[in-house]
């Protein structure tokens, strides 16, 4: 799928500043992370105040500091989101699970109404279906760079797996909620892709806030609207989503002495959750997303997403070989075909990703490295195990 065929939820905050706002973006700070610029935008729309001078307080008050020359931007609302998501998360599984089911059913009902809506302004004519050179404009190298981009929208299925230790019935659970989401989730796309690309000729559409502006270009403005709050209700269910996912991965190297367990396996007397590595690992998102572009820390996860499906791939041809005898409740099918395909088309992906983020994941992974080398093991149980 192409990169403009992508059902971006990173950057669809952006549609205030496109839908009620353009007068107020002459005045914003090209240096502010774009999220923030549209937030406020949006508060000061909705406020009715759309005063330059109020603008103006607002853009001072989150504008970007500057250090050695270079401006240095802070996402104010995304640091107290993924505070807030922190604290749901420290409280317990079973409120953070209500508290995702109702972000998730707004978000997936925001899809619905883009799709059924949205089909209504579709022009066939845009899909180009009359020959390859329309349908795909740049080609298979344009569907993989696109593939890669995206890859990130996908990746909430593998959150799935670290939290086997919630599920009563992993063996079993895992299995049907990892494939039914991907399958949910794949058709979902594909019939937000068709129905953008149907409403608006490729070339056109806006890479910032596709959707929304695809909307707002047919007259639907309140319909942007409600796009734009099921794009932030689609942030909040991924960052609640990641971040219960990664305290789980620590808290399971803590189990077995890859990490300090005082610390990483720490349990809350009252709310029976990790909570000092889930504190640790929500500041440590709140202080990156506040600061990073969210377009590097997408590419940044899907990297490192991938590695690790790579790395699952070639674990499966190797216990196949190693250990076949071994119980399995959930196998693998057509091996070694299934795991050969998985590490070619993972690892194309990770090559359209460019070199830069190539250099932050082998920086990564020296880091990890080192932490391992020099601590993890010596101390894991089952490596040391008699």
């Amino acid at each position: 799928i192409p990169l403009w065929l992508a059902y971006d939820k990173w950057t669809a905050l952006n549609v205030a500043k496109k839908a009620v706002a353009r007068e107020m973006t002459r005045v914003a700070d090209p240096s502010l992370v774009e999220g923030t610029r549209a937030f406020i935008d949006k508060m000061n729309s909705i406020l009715s105040a759309g005063s330059a001078e109020l603008v103006q307080r607002a853009h001072d008050l989150v504008g970007a500091p500057h250090l050695f020359g270079f401006d240095i931007g802070f996402n104010l609302p995304a640091f107290c989101i993924a505070l807030i998501i922190t604290m749901i998360l420290v409280i317990g599984i079973k409120e953070s699970a209500r508290f995702n089911a109702a972000i998730v059913a707004i978000k997936v009902s925001v899809v619905l109404f883009v799709i059924f809506v949205g089909f209504q302004y579709v022009d066939k004519s845009n899909w180009g279906f009359s020959s390859w050179e329309t349908f795909a404009p740049m080609g298979f190298s344009g569907i993989g760079a696109g593939a890669a981009y995206i890859f990130f929208a996908y990746i909430g299925f593998d959150a799935v797996s670290t939290t086997a230790q919630e599920a009563k019935n992993p063996q079993r659970d895992l299995p049907i909620g990892i494939i039914a989401s991907l399958i949910v989730c794949t058709i979902l796309y594909i019939l937000v892709a068709a129905v953008l690309t149907g409403m608006v000729p490729w070339k056109s559409v806006n890479i910032e806030a596709p959707i929304a502006q695809a909307f707002l270009d047919h007259g639907l403005t309140k319909a942007s609207f409600l796009i734009t709050f099921g794009a932030l209700a689609g942030l909040t269910s991924v960052m609640l989503v990641m971040l219960l996912g990664q305290t789980r991965v620590l808290y399971s190297m803590a189990k077995d002495g890859l990490l300090p367990s005082g610390f990483f396996a720490a349990i809350h007397p009252k709310f029976r959750t990790p909570w000092k590595n889930t504190m640790l690992v929500g500041l440590a998102a709140a202080i990156v997303g506040s600061l990073t572009p969210i377009d590097d820390i997408g590419k940044m996860v899907n990297i490192g997403t991938l590695l690790a499906f790579v790395i699952v791939c070639i674990a499966v041809l190797v216990l196949r070989r190693t250990d076949p005898n071994q119980k399995r409740p959930f196998k693998t099918p057509l091996v070694p075909i299934v795991p050969i395909l998985g590490i070619g088309f993972n690892g194309y992906m990770m090559y359209k990703l460019g070199w830069i983020n190539w250099a932050r994941l082998i920086i990564w992974l020296i880091i990890g490295l080192v932490i391992y080398f020099s601590y993890s093991r010596h101390h894991s149980k089952i490596r040391n195990r008699p």
